[in-house]
């Protein structure tokens, strides 16, 4: 029995994502003065909908054969773009786009934890009985 429905999944990856992407942004602030430093990115996202947009159904010819699973197979990737400066010194931090990026991330983030604790308040209150 699956006690979670795939939105809870769906719901920790999208956490893990917004988790790494503030990481990244906080690293880029970090650095937004050290020579040659060139700005990171999370291209999980892209990821992320390639693998939700498949759906695979295992053909299983015994009972003891798992089913595969809809984790996606990679992690988020952090990616560097090589080929930008905005300074002269080499380094491609761009502040006042990290910061813009920070607040996306943010609302994102607090829209997630509102829709997961929606999640969870409503098992709650299944277990509860409805009271």
């Amino acid at each position: 029995m699956k006690l979670f429905s795939n939105t809870v999944s769906t719901l920790e990856h999208a956490l893990n994502y917004s988790s790494a992407k503030q990481k990244v942004i906080s690293q880029n602030i970090a650095n937004v003065d050290t020579p040659n430093y060139k700005a990171k990115d999370v291209s999980f996202k892209a990821v992320f909908q390639d693998v939700m947009g498949q759906s695979f159904q295992a053909h299983k010819s015994d009972s003891r054969h798992y089913d595969f699973s809809s984790k996606p197979s990679r992690m988020p990737g952090i990616i560097s773009k090589p080929n930008v400066n905005y300074n002269e010194n080499g380094n491609s931090v761009d502040l006042d786009k990290e910061m813009a990026d920070m607040a996306t991330n943010q609302i994102y983030y607090n829209a997630l934890t509102e829709r997961i604790n929606g999640k969870f308040n409503s098992l709650q209150s299944v277990i509860r009985g409805g009271k």
